[in-house]
Protein backbone atom coordinates (compact mmCIF):
# COMPACT_ATOMS: atom_id res chain seq x y z
CA UNK A 1 0.00 0.00 0.00
CA UNK A 2 0.89 3.41 -0.62
CA UNK A 3 -0.48 7.16 -0.74
CA UNK A 4 -1.33 6.44 -4.65
CA UNK A 5 -4.41 4.09 -3.24
CA UNK A 6 -6.20 7.18 -1.65
CA UNK A 7 -8.81 9.51 -2.96
CA UNK A 8 -8.80 12.76 -1.31
CA UNK A 9 -11.14 15.83 -1.86
CA UNK A 10 -11.16 18.84 -3.24
CA UNK A 11 -11.64 22.21 -1.88
CA UNK A 12 -14.45 22.23 -3.89
CA UNK A 13 -15.81 18.82 -2.45
CA UNK A 14 -14.64 16.13 -5.46
CA UNK A 15 -12.38 13.12 -5.47
CA UNK A 16 -8.94 13.51 -6.11
CA UNK A 17 -6.92 10.26 -6.55
CA UNK A 18 -3.70 10.40 -5.06
CA UNK A 19 -2.54 8.45 -7.97
CA UNK A 20 -2.23 11.34 -9.97
CA UNK A 21 0.80 12.20 -8.31
CA UNK A 22 2.60 9.24 -9.06
CA UNK A 23 6.38 9.45 -9.83
CA UNK A 24 6.13 13.39 -7.99
CA UNK A 25 7.80 14.17 -4.51
CA UNK A 26 5.49 15.68 -2.36
CA UNK A 27 5.02 17.38 1.02
CA UNK A 28 1.98 17.25 2.55
CA UNK A 29 1.09 19.15 5.65
CA UNK A 30 -1.92 19.79 7.30
CA UNK A 31 -2.00 23.91 7.36
CA UNK A 32 -4.46 26.91 9.14
CA UNK A 33 -4.99 30.09 8.62
CA UNK A 34 -4.99 31.44 12.20
CA UNK A 35 -2.25 29.72 13.73
CA UNK A 36 1.20 30.96 14.98
CA UNK A 37 2.70 29.22 12.09
CA UNK A 38 0.42 30.08 9.41
CA UNK A 39 3.43 32.10 8.08
CA UNK A 40 5.52 28.91 7.05
CA UNK A 41 2.56 29.67 3.93
CA UNK A 42 5.27 31.77 2.26
CA UNK A 43 8.16 29.45 2.91
CA UNK A 44 5.87 26.70 1.24
CA UNK A 45 5.17 28.70 -1.24
CA UNK A 46 8.98 29.30 -2.01
CA UNK A 47 9.83 25.85 -2.22
CA UNK A 48 7.12 24.67 -4.47
CA UNK A 49 8.15 27.64 -7.10
CA UNK A 50 11.70 26.67 -6.37
CA UNK A 51 11.44 22.70 -7.39
CA UNK A 52 7.73 22.37 -8.40
CA UNK A 53 9.27 22.25 -12.35
CA UNK A 54 11.46 19.41 -11.51
CA UNK A 55 8.57 17.22 -9.79
CA UNK A 56 7.81 18.55 -6.65
CA UNK A 57 4.19 19.20 -4.93
CA UNK A 58 2.86 20.27 -2.05
CA UNK A 59 -0.63 19.05 -0.66
CA UNK A 60 -2.17 21.81 1.35
CA UNK A 61 -5.10 19.79 3.94
CA UNK A 62 -6.46 22.74 6.21
CA UNK A 63 -7.54 21.20 9.69
CA UNK A 64 -9.23 22.87 11.95
CA UNK A 65 -9.11 20.41 15.31
CA UNK A 66 -6.07 22.53 16.90
CA UNK A 67 -7.96 25.28 18.55
CA UNK A 68 -10.25 25.85 16.12
CA UNK A 69 -7.26 27.85 13.78
CA UNK A 70 -8.87 27.06 10.43
CA UNK A 71 -11.88 28.90 10.75
CA UNK A 72 -13.90 29.54 7.42
CA UNK A 73 -14.96 27.50 3.85
CA UNK A 74 -12.92 25.80 2.30
CA UNK A 75 -13.30 28.91 -0.42
CA UNK A 76 -12.93 31.15 2.21
CA UNK A 77 -9.17 28.99 3.37
CA UNK A 78 -7.99 28.90 -0.60
CA UNK A 79 -9.03 32.95 -0.92
CA UNK A 80 -6.70 33.60 2.23
CA UNK A 81 -3.63 31.13 1.04
CA UNK A 82 -3.93 33.09 -2.28
CA UNK A 83 -4.39 36.61 -1.39
CA UNK A 84 -2.21 36.79 1.67
CA UNK A 85 0.58 34.11 0.52
CA UNK A 86 0.13 33.92 -2.93
CA UNK A 87 0.14 30.28 -2.75
CA UNK A 88 -0.07 28.31 -6.08
CA UNK A 89 0.10 25.05 -4.57
CA UNK A 90 -3.26 23.01 -4.20
CA UNK A 91 -5.44 23.28 -1.00
CA UNK A 92 -7.79 20.71 -0.85
CA UNK A 93 -11.00 20.13 1.40
CA UNK A 94 -10.56 20.73 5.06
CA UNK A 95 -9.93 16.83 7.06
CA UNK A 96 -9.37 16.24 10.34
CA UNK A 97 -5.99 14.43 11.35
CA UNK A 98 -6.55 12.68 14.39
CA UNK A 99 -9.47 10.67 16.38
CA UNK A 100 -12.12 9.07 14.44
CA UNK A 101 -12.89 10.83 11.82
CA UNK A 102 -9.35 11.47 10.96
CA UNK A 103 -9.05 11.33 7.71
CA UNK A 104 -7.60 7.78 5.77
CA UNK A 105 -4.70 9.26 4.26
CA UNK A 106 -3.14 10.72 7.48
CA UNK A 107 -4.20 7.53 9.27
CA UNK A 108 -1.58 5.88 6.66
CA UNK A 109 1.00 8.74 7.22
CA UNK A 110 0.82 8.67 10.37
CA UNK A 111 1.41 4.65 10.79
CA UNK A 112 4.09 5.06 8.54
CA UNK A 113 6.08 7.85 10.49
CA UNK A 114 6.16 7.67 14.28
CA UNK A 115 6.26 11.49 15.73
CA UNK A 116 7.09 12.78 19.45
CA UNK A 117 3.37 11.85 20.50
CA UNK A 118 3.43 8.40 18.56
CA UNK A 119 0.66 8.25 16.02
CA UNK A 120 -1.04 11.55 16.90
CA UNK A 121 -0.29 14.80 14.92
CA UNK A 122 0.72 17.44 17.41
CA UNK A 123 -0.63 20.55 15.67
CA UNK A 124 -0.89 22.14 12.28
CA UNK A 125 2.02 22.57 10.03
CA UNK A 126 3.15 18.97 10.77
CA UNK A 127 5.13 18.11 7.24
CA UNK A 128 5.31 14.37 5.58
CA UNK A 129 8.14 13.97 2.93
CA UNK A 130 6.73 11.40 -0.10
CA UNK A 131 9.04 9.93 -2.03
CA UNK A 132 8.60 9.23 -6.19
CA UNK A 133 7.30 5.81 -5.50
CA UNK A 134 4.67 6.93 -2.66
CA UNK A 135 6.40 5.98 0.00
CA UNK A 136 6.75 7.91 3.68
CA UNK A 137 10.15 9.34 3.65
CA UNK A 138 10.07 11.58 6.74
CA UNK A 139 7.78 13.55 9.56
CA UNK A 140 8.72 17.07 10.07
CA UNK A 141 7.20 19.13 13.60
CA UNK A 142 4.94 22.12 12.91
CA UNK A 143 8.16 24.47 13.96
CA UNK A 144 10.72 22.68 11.07
CA UNK A 145 10.62 25.76 8.81
CA UNK A 146 9.72 24.27 4.92
CA UNK A 147 13.15 25.62 3.94
CA UNK A 148 15.02 23.01 6.37
CA UNK A 149 13.51 20.48 4.32
CA UNK A 150 15.11 21.84 0.66
CA UNK A 151 18.34 19.55 0.81
CA UNK A 152 16.64 16.46 1.29
CA UNK A 153 13.55 17.65 -1.57
CA UNK A 154 16.48 17.89 -3.52
CA UNK A 155 18.67 14.70 -3.02
CA UNK A 156 14.68 13.28 -3.79
CA UNK A 157 14.45 15.10 -6.61
CA UNK A 158 17.38 13.70 -8.25
CA UNK A 159 16.66 9.72 -7.88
Amino acid sequence: MSIYDFTVKSSKGNDVPLSNYKGKVLLIVNTATACGFTPQYKDLQDLYLKYKDQGFEILDFPCNQFGKQAPGTNDEITSFCEMKYKTTFTTFGKIEVNGDNADPLYKYLKQNSKGILGDSIKWNFTKFLIDREGNVIDRYAPITNPSKIAGTIEKLLAK
